[in-house]
């Protein structure tokens, strides 16, 4: 999709970067384009992918990557392709005759009931989803989050966002070589503190960030905004 992204990932069939953390930023301007590329570049290039669809329905992001020669219904038949449906799963409480005991214990959305409780469910689905990669079937273990800021919106603490990255970086990222992609909203204009901390944090830790932001000098028919990337080959994951 992006010839200019991928020469930065390394694209090539035999050699693609691994253990790293890639930071989506969009600013004024809708930045999953991001993410429908690095699906389909990481589906394309054999990866086990575990996508955490907290803004869209799959119905959505199957229908996009099909354009981008990807098909996501076959993928999660052949399970190389967890998908989350964040937005399906936020009505299961509501759905489910089951006792809210069972349902939370089988739920990765346990948060919901408390906004105190933390993303240990979530995170132990990931694991569950990406753990069981066998090395002679897909390359490396790679988890998408679209996106970061829904947790926000939903409740959750800066510091339980913030733990859940942690850990899923240290597992993917540093014990099974994997790569993390995650895209979240940058609203430092909008004032929210919370979110500017989550920001703030993840370009920290990242090694590759790419901000996707509106034309500074305004609206225009052809071109719809900029990409700027920074590239940080010194940080670990």
């Amino acid at each position: 999709m992006f010839p200019q992204l991928s020469h930065i990932l390394t694209s090539s069939p035999t050699g693609r970067q691994q253990g790293i953390g890639i930071l989506l930023c969009d600013k004024q301007t809708d930045g999953g384009f991001l993410v429908h590329h690095f699906l389909s570049f990481y589906l394309k290039g054999g990866c086990k992918v575990c996508f955490l669809g907290l803004q869209q329905s799959f119905n959505h992001y199957n229908l996009v990557a099909q354009k981008l020669g990807v098909n996501l219904s076959a993928a999660k038949e052949k399970g190389q392709l967890v998908f989350f449906e964040g937005l399906r799963a936020a009505l299961d409480p509501l759905l489910d005759d089951r006792p809210d005991s069972a349902l939370q214990a089988s739920s990765p959305l346990q948060f919901l009931s408390s906004p105190t409780a933390s993303l240990r469910s979530l995170y132990e689905f990931v694991c569950t989803s990406l753990t069981e990669t066998s090395e002679t079937t897909w390359k490396f273990p790679v988890l998408i989050i679209d996106d970061l800021s829904v947790l926000l919106s939903l409740g959750v603490s800066t510091e339980n966002i913030l733990n859940f990255m942690h850990y899923c970086r240290a597992t993917l990222c540093s014990k099974l070589q994997g790569n993390i992609v995650v895209l979240v909203h940058d609203t430092e204009e909008l004032g929210d503190e919370e979110n500017d901390v989550v920001v703030k944090s993840l370009c920290y830790v990242s090694h590759l960030i790419l901000h996707a932001e509106a034309l500074a000098t305004g609206y225009c028919k052809d071109i719809h905004g900029q990409v700027c990337s920074l590239v940080f080959t010194f940080k670990n994951c």
